[in-house]
């Protein structure tokens, strides 16, 4: 009996240390726009990081971790809320509007406060939801850990801008003293770009910004090191999306995507972790599951809301986690520019929906052309000075791609339409469109419908809206198929009643060209007479695909009907890719039809409309 009673005992003493247990600190080290393509930790000939790799060294690399968005307010509006952000309307970058998060849905520091953690952010934010409350204990460039109470444990970001795609801005002034110093003969430019002195200067460039952001971090450490911390906390380091040379920032390849990401966890606490300190993992991790990450680490429960897993923390396996090999992608709105994009990649092979293929990557967008390279890329285009693999970020792109990460790093060698691959390409298009139904992918509604419709209430437009995405997301792989076997309905789509299967057979018909041509009758009687601006603008921008002549009287009316700038913004990125891809194309048209306040400085977050106008007419 004393035998038992003494298991007893010491089961409650066990059970009651596991509470006492002090939590740990949580760190997050965050730098802007780099993917790991830039680094010597993950890519050969990538800039040194001495203090990263120190951090490496102790703590575990890992390989295979995504953002899901490849631009700033979208990815940090992921990680803050763990949830996909196409579920709950955070996915256009810059916002117009704020949505109103879910019941159900909190950002992060909320959970942790909750829990007795003093909650510090250094200092952005960039959430494209209404902040209900006080998120943080601080945030702003002088928010810190250090005001926290005696004992409290802490959660802090501490962001790095070093990196940021604005460091790269440089006029043509600085080039050209710049490439009378700096020798160029070892950087070795990316298959895509053209290998010019403006492309090697700028990679060089954006290495050195790589070691300048990792000697701020390395003093940072150094603090936690001095203040005898580093025992006590779990540290994060990683970037908050890919970037920044042309075709990674703002684009779903993987150097948009794949990011590097360590975590430092202190002998302490090492049961937090099933892998060991000094090692790499192949385990796919995206920024969805941070949040469930470290709520594990902090010994929180998960809330039901949360869409990601996390992948440290108490009883996890790492034979489980090791065969996690999924991660999926979303791009939509990049400030003034359109585009609808999904991926998802399982282990190497990684599968890309285009949904408008017509929109070309080079796209203008004005603050992605502030970059010398950009607007090089573009002239040698529009020079014939290319190679096929150069020339294809301004060309329509197949309304589906399947890579080879492996073999194809840079994702310039379509696979799909190798019979040999086939088997691969359906079971991912299969799994990419599950998860799309699963969430309720809201993008396939147009932006200002939300805009007019869901912003304050997500969760009951998502639902009243159910049935129709899953239509829309059926009609729009139509494009998927032989012409032939789907040119009914296409008809069904373009006579439909509803005006959002009208948008999406239209957007179909442009994605096949002159195939659709039967259908000219009725899309231009759709230009003509459809009672909404967004739909008759798709019917024009098939037209225009296909060298039909429309006055520009026409244009200016159809603009002049929109009195919601959303709507406007939409409609002209139609023109502006039109223009991109036939540069001589012009157009008359008006910018006094529009208000005022719709022309803000180019800089202004809102100045969307104004961008495109200055475009369009040549005045940029």
């Amino acid at each position: 009996m004393k035998k038992y009673l003494l298991l007893i005992f010491v089961f409650i003493i066990s059970s009651c240390n596991d509470e006492l247990d002090p939590k740990p600190n949580i760190l997050w080290i965050v730098t802007e726009d780099n993917s790991l393509h830039y680094m010597n930790l993950y890519t050969k000939g990538g800039a040194e990081m001495p203090n990263v790799s120190s951090l490496a060294s102790e703590g575990i690399v890992f390989n295979n971790a995504f953002s899901n968005a490849p631009v700033c307010s979208v990815a940090r509006s992921t990680i803050i809320t763990g949830v996909y952000s196409p579920r709950i309307g955070t996915q256009y970058h810059r916002r117009m509007s704020l949505v109103k998060l879910p019941d159900d849905v909190k950002p992060l520091p909320v959970y942790l406060k909750e829990a007795g953690y003093y909650t510090s952010n250094n200092s952005k934010e960039d959430y494209n939801f209404i902040k209900d409350g006080e998120i943080w204990d601080e945030s702003s460039g002088k928010a810190s850990y250090k005001n926290r109470k005696k004992g409290q444990p802490f959660f802090h970001v501490q962001n790095f801008h070093n990196t940021h795609e604005g460091q790269l801005h440089f006029d043509k002034e600085h080039l050209e003293n710049a490439l009378k110093t700096n020798n160029l003969d070892s950087v070795k430019t990316f298959p895509y770009h053209p290998d010019t002195p403006t492309f090697r200067y700028t990679q060089s460039l954006y290495h050195n910004h790589h070691k300048d952001v990792d000697k701020e971090i390395g003093k940072f450490i150094k603090k936690l090191e001095d203040e005898n911390l580093l025992d006590n906390t779990i540290i994060f380091y990683y970037a908050d999306h890919g970037g920044v040379l042309p075709r990674s920032k703002g684009y779903i390849y993987e150097s948009g995507l794949n990011v590097p990401l360590v975590v430092r966890i202190p002998e302490k606490f090492k049961k937090l972790s099933p892998f060991k300190p000094g090692t790499r993992t192949s385990s796919f991790v995206e920024f969805v599951d941070l949040v469930p990450t470290v709520l594990s680490l902090a010994g929180i429960e998960i809330p039901r809301s949360v869409d990601g897993k996390p992948f440290l923390g108490k009883k996890l396996k790492k034979s489980k986690l090791e065969k996690q090999n999924t991660t999926f992608g979303y791009a939509d709105r990049f400030d003034e520019k359109y585009d609808l994009v999904r991926s998802v990649r399982v282990g190497k092979y990684k599968y890309i929906r285009n949904y408008q293929p017509f929109n070309v990557d080079g796209l203008y967008n004005f603050y992605r052309y502030k970059m010398l390279a950009y607007k090089e890329w573009y002239k040698l285009f529009q020079d014939g000075k290319l190679n096929e693999v150069q020339s294809q970020f301004f060309k329509p792109r197949a309304p589906e791609a399947l890579y080879n990460i492996d073999e194809d790093p840079h994702e310039t060698n379509n696979l799909a339409n190798d019979i040999s691959y086939n088997e691969i390409l359906l079971d991912l298009r299969t799994k990419l469109n599950d998860h799309l139904i699963s969430i309720n992918d809201l993008s396939f509604l147009p932006e200002p419908h939300l805009l007019e419709n869901g912003l304050n209430d997500v969760v009951g437009y998502s639902k009243k809206n159910k049935d129709l995405i899953k239509r829309l997301i059926e009609i729009s792989d139509l494009q998927l198929y032989d012409y032939n076997e789907i040119s009914s309905k296409i008809k069904d789509a373009l006579k439909d009643n509803n005006p959002w299967v009208r948008y999406w057979g239209l957007i179909v018909s442009s994605t096949f060209g002159n195939q659709a041509l039967e259908n000219k009758d009725k899309i231009n009687f759709i230009f003509e007479n459809d009672p909404v601006n967004l739909v008759r603008m798709r019917a024009a921008e098939f037209m225009l695909l296909n060298n039909f002549d429309i006055s520009d009287s026409k244009i200016n009316s159809l603009l002049k009907k929109s009195n919601f700038e959303a709507e406007t913004n939409l409609m002209l990125n139609s023109l502006a890719n039109i223009k991109t891809t036939s540069p001589n194309y012009k157009l008359n048209l008006n910018k006094e039809v529009f208000p005022e306040n719709w022309f803000p400085p180019l800089r202004s977050e809102n100045a969307l409309v104004n961008r495109r106008m200055n475009y369009l007419t040549d005045s940029e």
